[in-house]
């Protein structure tokens, strides 16, 4: 366990591309990081029981939202409040980045911070953890720079972020290279030719100090970072500011990438995504989900259901 890094679960997103499904299951919208897809645990307590044995829960601070307090209110109730940076709406992922990052200054000057979403599976979570580890340590050395964890791409998936390689960073960590470029979310055409090409898929988790991050928001986005240091962005305009665009993808002389190799990492933001890792790994939807749902993943209705909702 790194006793000196941070972690901070992004926790504040309305599911809105996972909606038909929650829905189904919940009876209300109920976003998908406090709901029990499968194994017994919300997406929320899945990302923090992961992340425990590597970053001390101690330094683990969640990004929510004030309308969602309802369902974060139990499973949070054994975090210290300074842990938990409440905004009053979704403003987007830039916004929460920057309102933590601040938080964390306050406490605890300038360590290194990793952000972790918590719609992913990892299917060797060990692996995953193991790149973590070795990456936070990297952090710490290299002061100005943010890296970011890819993963192997398995097929040309167009809803992804992609990153092209650039060139070995002369580390003694073989798997740490500079990043040429971003590609979000690539024309299939695209998409084929970056997966053909050895690019890798973005997870969006990212790991760099305080200090670092600060200083690529402040070179990309000036006006969100001081807006909000003053209270005084709209909410237009931290949403429009779409952090793998307008941040990491015009601060890439910033940026380093850790390959995390084979993971069976999959972002579960769609039904027709969930559903093809619950199948791919054998797992179950759980509890309320599993009341209407006929056997397991090979035909379930109320997944088939969700997806002819989301494609209207």
């Amino acid at each position: 366990m790194n006793q000196q890094s941070w972690a901070v679960i992004l926790a504040g997103g309305d599911g809105v591309r996972l909606r038909p499904l929650t829905r189904m299951m919940t009876g209300e919208d109920r976003p998908k990081q406090f709901c029990r897809l499968y194994g017994g645990k919300t997406l929320l307590a899945r990302t923090r029981s992961r992340l425990a044995d590597a970053i001390s829960p101690d330094c683990t601070v969640f990004a929510v939202v004030k309308a969602h307090e309802r369902y974060y209110a139990s499973e949070l109730a054994d975090v210290h409040p300074s842990r938990i940076v409440v905004q009053p709406r979704n403003r987007g992922t830039t916004a929460a980045i920057i309102h933590c990052l601040h938080r964390i200054s306050g406490i605890a000057g300038d360590p290194v911070v990793g952000f972790f979403p918590t719609d992913h599976h990892y299917a060797r979570e060990g692996v995953f953890l193991d790149g973590v580890c070795r990456t936070l340590a990297v952090a710490g050395m290299r002061r100005s720079s943010i890296i970011l964890l890819g993963a192997r791409a398995e097929h040309p998936e167009a809803d992804y972020g992609w990153i092209e390689l650039g060139a070995p960073l002369g580390l003694a960590v073989d798997s740490l290279r500079r990043v040429c470029r971003f590609w979000e979310k690539p024309s299939p055409q695209l998409a084929q030719a970056l997966f053909a090409g050895g690019c890798l898929w973005n997870t969006f988790v990212m790991i760099g100090r305080v200090s670092a991050f600060l200083e690529i928001l402040k070179a990309s986005v000036p006006h969100l970072l001081d807006g909000i240091a003053a209270e005084e962005a709209s909410d237009a305009a931290l949403v429009q500011a779409d952090f793998s665009r307008h941040v990491l993808s015009t601060s890439t002389a910033r940026l380093a990438v850790y390959q995390l190799g084979d993971v069976g990492w999959s972002d579960l933001g769609t039904p027709d995504r969930l559903q093809k890792t619950l199948a791919r790994y054998g797992l179950e939807l759980h509890g309320e989900a599993a009341a209407g749902a006929a056997g397991t993943l090979e035909a379930p209705p109320r997944l088939a259901a969700a997806q002819r909702l989301q494609a209207r």
